[in-house]
């Protein structure tokens, strides 16, 4: 497991491209035959990257306790977790197994015990994204499969910008306490300009980017609206966005990305968008 504190946006404006990376960016979260975890202090969110065989793989086997101050990860916890890979994800708790297909996205509630992981597939590389957040109740676990999102439209050619978001931990499809999980998809020809910028006074947010090609590369856009950055990113990596730093990324070709938010509210579209003429 690996800890990530929380950055001042004074302090952050200095950083160099080392730093920047290291504070804000996640590049091996995916490792065979474990849970990886990321620990972040920005709204006590933790990302694990999740790579198990036919052989299952516990959850609370990864898990430093001490850390979170309770007997199991979930105890008061809730978790989302989508899968990315084309291998069949058998996931199993106390009280239920779920069968999660390419793209099928899971919501586990909070007080959920015994969560293991396990592959069907021997022939593919099972990957298994996941975000955690506190919770205050327990809301029913689901499982939403790819087909049950519910889908925006977003962006235009003309602004090369032209993206379907799919909406899964959303309050339009299920309750949870506060985590909303999605996946993005840029149409051939755009990037995620989402302009004009904005920022998330009231929520911080997690970019995992996928479907990069090897020989691309995506620049994600970060910083306060007056003092941009970018931090270069690869296939299945990681940024974590603080509520005071916009966030858009433009890649030498088009990409996919699963986005998490949490923090004090599930609106989401409460934006506080940024003049164009302002951004720096």
């Amino acid at each position: 497991m690996f800890t990530n504190y929380n950055s001042n946006p004074k302090d952050a404006k200095h950083y160099d491209t080392t730093r920047l990376r290291s504070e804000f960016l996640s590049e091996e979260l995916f490792n065979k035959e474990k849970i990886t975890l990321l620990y972040s202090h920005i709204d006590r969110v933790v990302a694990l990257g999740i790579c198990p065989n036919t052989t299952p793989l516990a959850l609370n086997s990864f898990i430093d306790n001490d850390v979170f101050g309770t007997q199991h990860f979930l105890e008061r916890r809730e978790m989302g977790m989508v899968n990315l890979g084309k291998s069949n994800i058998e996931v199993k708790t106390s009280s239920h197994t779920y069968i999660l297909e390419h793209l099928d996205a899971l919501y586990l509630g909070m007080g959920e015990t015994n969560v293991t992981f396990r592959s069907l597939d021997e022939e593919h590389e099972a990957t298994l994204y996941s975000l955690s957040a506190p919770a205050h109740c327990s809301y029913p676990s689901k499982r939403i499969a790819r087909d049950e999102a519910r889908v925006v439209e977003l962006g235009s050619n003309e602004s090369a910008n032209q993206r379907v978001i799919n909406q899964y931990l959303h309050p339009d499809v299920l309750p949870t306490c506060q985590l909303c999980m999605g996946v993005t998809h840029l149409c051939p020809g755009s990037v995620w300009n989402t302009m004009p910028a904005h920022t998330h006074e009231r929520r911080m947010e997690a970019y995992l980017y996928f479907n990069i090609k090897p020989d691309n590369v995506v620049f994600h856009f970060m910083g306060e609206p007056q003092e941009t950055r970018h931090i270069v990113v690869r296939n299945k990596q990681l940024v974590l966005s603080p509520s005071w730093s916009i966030h858009s990324g433009c890649g030498t070709s088009n990409y996919s990305f699963i986005w998490g938010m949490l923090g004090e509210n599930q609106t989401f579209d409460d934006m506080d968008f940024i003049e164009m003429s302002a951004i720096r």
